[in-house]
């Protein structure tokens, strides 16, 4: 089902420096199928109008597709219902609006624990939280490419506040025990925070089986566009959460004096939204439903147990990460020995290659490993095993040219 589906992406259509495209750069974000394209430019054609504010027919279809979005998100992660559901911008913003909650909550006597693998997304937000009540922030780290289990549960105690952890590490690949890590910090009263941006495009999310507090993720990484975005969050806690924006939608009643504030969802989505961004995620989640979650989870495990043999046989190449194939996702974070990662992209490009190189917003987890940039290849429902051979051609190519 999964062998023919490139002909859905234009994009991946065309020549790269005369070769033919192989997009390996799916971390950072990934290509459209025709059906959410059309969906964006549908909405513009027909459907344009504001929603929730008026009564006539093309504000009313408008609204009716943006909150039939908003279901499809529901569904999708399997939250109890809509007033979970927040559009934001994307991951970084639903990040951000946590830890203005935790502005609230956390005392200089409260401790925060995140790990070194987290993007800086999960990193900076935390550190001004930290600075701004007094609280602690205190870093869990790796043993064998992987989260150190044991240092977590040394660090979670009856202090800690919040634990916010990536569900899937952008640069390790390793996927995290969420569900067990929750458990542990539930027990000593603490809230749970993920990031689950590498995580909710590529096998099923189920934040009620996770229990996760709050789990957020973007819709540019999932076949959606980008500016789009969720933050879930468990009904009693956006309750008590403070709106972060102020204005037109988000209020029930504006007085002289004071405001007070509409019900959730809309509690927190003040001034026009991203209509058509939130009804394209929506057509993202229709297509990610069409395929299988747990076909394109076995796809890209197939595309790893693949390339990782080959990829571990070429002299000079360092691989970061788990060891265990069914422990890491399909982002591969390596390095060729002598040679700079942005050299190694340039030259990756050349073939017609396209992956990332830099320190991945992840620069503590690099500092940690001893490298100031990795390469890193990143795959996903599109990608062929032919593909791989591609990649490994171009890294062999490159390392033959610089030798």
């Amino acid at each position: 089902m999964l062998d023919n589906i490139k002909k859905d992406f234009p994009v991946l259509d065309q020549n790269v420096n005369d070769e033919p495209l192989v997009y390996l750069d799916n971390a950072a974000t990934t290509q459209k199928p025709l059906s959410v394209l059309s969906v964006l430019t549908d909405y513009y054609k027909t459907d344009n109008a504001n929603v929730h504010r008026g009564v006539h027919t093309l504000a009313e279809r408008a609204t009716a597709k943006y909150e039939a979005a908003r279901e499809k998100v529901r569904a999708f992660i399997n939250a109890k219902s809509t007033k979970e559901v927040l559009f934001t911008r994307g991951t970084t913003t639903s990040l951000n609006w946590v830890t203005r909650f935790a502005d609230q909550v956390l005392s200089a006597t409260d401790e925060i624990v995140i790990s070194i693998m987290e993007h800086h997304s999960n990193i900076v937000p935390w550190q001004q939280v930290a600075e701004a009540t007094g609280a602690t922030l205190k870093f869990v780290y790796l043993k064998d490419g992987m989260l150190d289990m044991d240092d977590l549960r040394a660090k979670i105690t009856d202090k800690t506040k919040f634990v916010s952890i990536a569900h899937v590490s952008n640069v390790l690949g390793v996927i995290n025990p969420i569900k067990e890590i929750a458990n542990i910090a539930h027990t000593h009263g603490a809230y749970v925070v993920v990031d689950g941006a590498q995580s909710t495009p590529h096998m099923k999310v189920d934040v009620q089986e996770l229990d996760a507090d709050f789990f957020a993720f973007s819709g540019h990484k999932m076949m959606g566009p980008t500016g789009i975005g969720v933050l879930y969050g468990k009904e009693e806690l956006l309750m008590q959460m403070n709106p972060v924006e102020f204005g037109g939608e988000m209020i029930d009643f504006v007085y002289e004096s004071h405001s007070t504030w509409t019900e959730l969802p809309w509690k927190f989505e003040a001034g026009t939204p991203n209509i058509a961004g939130a009804i394209a995620l929506g057509a993202a989640i229709d297509y990610i439903n069409s395929l299988g979650l747990d076909e394109i989870h076995q796809h890209e495990r197939e595309l790893v147990d693949y390339v990782m043999p080959k990829l571990r046989e070429i002299d000079g190449l360092t691989v970061y990460g788990p060891v265990d194939n069914a422990k890491r996702s399909g982002v591969i974070a390596f390095n060729l020995e002598g040679l700079h990662p942005h050299d190694v992209a340039t030259a990756l490009d050349m073939e017609g290659v396209a992956v990332r190189a830099g320190h991945h917003c992840a620069q503590p987890l690099l500092n940690y490993l001893d490298t100031p940039a990795t390469a890193r290849a990143s795959f996903y429902v599109y990608n062929t095993k032919e593909d791989c051979d591609k990649l490994v051609e171009a890294i062999l190519k490159t390392k033959a040219f610089f030798s």
